[in-house]
């Protein structure tokens, strides 16, 4: 078998690197005729930069990722592509807005709390922050769960990849 990405990291979206001998023109090329003509459970979503590899409607669920693939020439003639698993659009910008309102919020009750400290009054605005680390925390766990339960989906999505491309991709 393959390598597949890693799944058991702690970052929020796996990604690899690779670099293909082709054009550019010829990589996207080959990428979506494979990917088209390889399974009807994907959806490719054909930009002039990049290429989307989605888990088809009917198979999504919440927790179902896609593969972008970002693909640049080289000096040398060859393709560097840039491949990124991550949830839909929607999913990831709700973790993203999360963690900035979190973010925000303990900020700023933080400073609240230190200053209700310093001037001796009840630093409230500690319990606020520490909620807000406790509530960011959750927001993590609840991406890792995402990605556990997406993890054969997105091994699926891998091994089309390295099909199309014609051999194992392992700089995970």
């Amino acid at each position: 078998m393959n390598p597949a990405p890693r799944l058991n990291s702690f970052g929020l979206r796996p990604c690899f690197e690779h670099i293909v001998q082709l054009s550019r023109d010829e990589a996207r090329a080959r990428l979506v005729q494979t990917f088209a003509k390889q399974n009807p459970g994907f959806e490719v979503h054909e930009f002039p930069e990049f290429i989307g590899l989605h888990i088809a409607e009917a198979q999504r669920r919440f927790w179902s990722p896609r593969l972008f693939l970002v693909l640049d020439s080289t000096d040398s003639g060859t393709t560097r592509i840039q491949g990124t698993y991550g949830p839909e659009a929607e999913i990831w910008s709700g973790f993203v807005y999360g963690y900035m309102i979190l973010g925000l919020i303990g900020i700023f009750s933080g400073v609240l709390g230190a200053s209700q400290f310093f001037i001796h009054e009840t630093p409230w605005g500690l319990w606020v922050l520490g909620s807000m680390l406790i509530a960011g925390g959750l927001l993590y766990l609840g991406s890792q769960v995402g990605q556990r339960l997406g993890a054969g989906q997105t091994v699926q999505l891998h091994e089309t990849y390295e099909s199309a491309v014609g051999r194992p991709v392992s700089e995970l």
